[in-house]
């Protein structure tokens, strides 16, 4: 069994991540003159491009990039490269035009974290394709590289303005990885210069699904990067109070699903109440006592606002003892998966 750590090491180790992620963006964010070559380029060459036309990333997934070409470099060739430390990956970028005059080098990529290893499903395609990157946790470097006709080399960082704040839109700009919850994002240096920085997901209860029926709701979820060997248990949660309710969770590896046990939630107390649902470790050890509760909820999506998103109805619900309880199964702004519920036979 893998010890738990105390809060007060959790902490630490946290601070700890937090002060290597500073350290390894102001390493990668460090801005020089370009290289021509095996020599440097004068003083008036500049170390960074100017601000790309397009810089996105995907779901932590698809890497697309566009960037003006300097009409006086003359390139023919260029690509991409992501690197940190000794580890660097090529995406060839192709030459385009803009549509508002001007070539441009354009280039796609899908990237992979340090824990998609399954080759099969994620990995490279057919046998000569380029292989994806896979991406660790920290701070990656991005460098476009081109070539003219008399072969000089020319690198240069991407340089991007200071964030603003964006207008309101439905969906955020960065989103995790929504099988690993890997989130992969476009940060800016203090020097102007943009990198990757890729965060490992923490352990999570992802809501996959839930089904409204005429007697009962029954909920499908999953679990990310939680040891799925583990035993683990879900119950229902009354917020008002802290009440719980056990929920009978059938399990196949990290999939789970159960019906929601409103007869017991709606007969706790009188009243109509806010239940959430949380996943725990299913042990006596005091080592299962200190893993925190996970609560159930859609987390790994690119929605801003899941309530406003995914409007759902009040139902009545008939269940096997003969009652009736009204159910309104929703998710917060949050994300997190709730569900308010009262008894009404005796108002019928």
């Amino acid at each position: 069994m893998i010890p738990v750590l105390p809060p007060a090491a959790r902490r630490l180790l946290a601070t700890a991540r937090a002060t290597r992620f500073r350290a390894e963006r102001a390493a990668a964010g460090r801005v020089g003159v370009g290289r021509v070559g095996a020599g440097r380029v004068g003083a008036g060459a500049p170390a960074l491009l100017p601000a790309p036309v397009h810089l996105s990333i995907r779901d932590s997934r698809t890497l697309n990039l566009a960037v003006a070409a300097l009409p006086d470099e003359q390139a023919e060739g260029a690509h991409l490269v992501i690197s940190r430390g000794h580890r660097r990956f090529r995406v060839p970028l192709a030459f385009e035009q803009h549509a508002h005059g001007g070539p441009l080098l354009a280039g796609t990529a899908t990237l992979r974290d340090v824990r998609d290893v399954r080759d099969g499903i994620d990995g490279p395609g057919a046998p000569g394709t380029p292989a994806r990157p896979r991406l660790g946790e920290g701070v990656w470097r991005l460098t476009v590289v081109t070539v003219d006709a008399r072969g000089r080399v020319r690198r240069r960082g991407i340089g991007i303005a200071e964030d603003a704040e964006p207008p309101p839109t439905p969906t955020v700009r960065h989103a995790p990885d929504p099988r690993t919850g890997t989130l992969i994002r476009v940060v800016r240096c203090r020097s102007g210069r943009a990198v990757l920085q890729v965060t490992r997901s923490r352990p999570r209860a992802e809501l996959v699904r839930f089904v409204p029926g005429g007697d009962g709701i029954v909920v499908h979820g999953r679990l990310v990067m939680a040891g799925a060997s583990r035993r683990w248990r879900a119950k229902a949660v009354r917020r008002r109070d802290g009440v719980t309710v056990p929920v009978g969770a059938v399990w196949d590896g990290a999939e789970f699903s159960f019906r929601l046990p409103l007869g017991e939630m709606a007969g706790a107390s009188p009243g109509q109440w806010v239940w959430d649902f949380h996943v725990v470790r299913d042990g006596a050890g005091a080592a299962d006592a200190a893993v925190p509760p996970m609560p159930l909820g859609r987390w790994l999506s690119d929605v801003r606002d899941p309530s406003a998103a995914y409007p759902t109805p009040f139902r009545v619900y008939a269940l096997p003892g003969g009652s009736l309880v009204r159910a309104h199964a929703h998710f917060t702004r949050s994300g997190a998966f709730a569900v308010t519920c009262w008894d009404i036979t005796d108002q019928t």
